[in-house]
């Protein structure tokens, strides 16, 4: 892939209700969702943008799933050059795997967290036989329908700063303070601002990357968010930059953000 590693590739909805969040997210961010074929071993759904893209994927979580601890959440893709190498080398920094390798068409990933508990998946994607240069573009800074930034509150931010530096490339030259709430510190990437890191508020709460989703009018999303069953946490709030974003969970708790002009 031309992505550089690192780079955040794909997004996954884990959800109790897939048909539920088809239609939450259809009406918060505009997105179509194409269901899996009937009786298939795992309920995968995909999730296409307006202008004809991909914006990630949605599994159903089964009762195996549930008792085994799975929750509703928004988890991200990495792209590594090696699953194997990345896992061991994850583990050894004080991560854990949750999810062993796992080898389908579209490339290999496994489900591991970093060592403050946040997880997330590594992949390396195999791009198609007639565009082996493919690159990902489910995420973007500016367009609408994408993700647009991505968030980790943790409750070690020097520790977490540390890990994704060493294993992902990220770089953190700029930080905006917060008063006694501590440091958003802005994620660099290969020429990308893709998101911040800062210190988790409620230690009791998940600790989880939280994306935030494009859209023309933060207002409408608030509105379209509190009709569909979903819960707004905060905003719509202006950012450095002039637009404005609201923090909320989706019908069943799953954590997101949407980012776009007031409307």
């Amino acid at each position: 892939m031309s992505n550089p590693l690192g780079s955040f590739i794909w997004y996954e909805l884990m959800t109790r209700d897939a048909p539920g969040a088809a239609a939450f997210y259809g009406a918060v961010v505009g997105w179509r969702f194409d269901a899996p074929p009937s009786g298939a071993p795992i309920e995968y759904w995909h999730i296409g943008r307006s202008d004809g893209g991909s914006a990630g994927g949605m599994l159903q979580l089964s009762p195996e799933m549930l008792t085994g601890g799975a929750q509703p959440m928004w988890l991200p893709y990495l792209y590594v050059a090696n699953v194997d190498q990345a896992v061991a080398a994850i583990m050894d920094d004080g991560g854990k795997m949750i999810m062993p390798k796992m080898a389908i068409d579209v490339g290999e990933f496994a489900l591991v967290t970093d060592p403050l508990g946040a997880p997330f998946y590594v992949m390396r994607p195999i791009p198609p036989a007639d565009n082996p240069h493919a690159e990902s573009d489910v995420f973007s800074v500016s367009e609408p329908q994408h993700v647009r930034w991505n968030e980790l509150g943790t409750p070690d931010l020097d520790q977490a700063k540390a890990f994704y530096a060493q294993h992902f490339g990220f770089e953190f030259n700029n930080s905006m303070p917060m008063g006694p709430a501590g440091d958003y510190c802005f994620i660099d990437h290969h020429g990308k601002v893709l998101g911040a890191i800062m210190p988790q508020q409620d230690l009791a709460a998940r600790t989880q990357w939280v994306p935030y989703f494009g859209v023309p009018s933060a207002t409408a999303a608030k509105a379209a968010i509190e009709a569909n069953g979903g819960t707004v946490q905060a905003g719509p709030h202006e950012v450095p930059g002039g637009e404005w974003v609201v923090v909320a969970t989706d019908p069943q708790g799953a954590a997101f953000g949407v980012v776009g002009p007031h409307g």
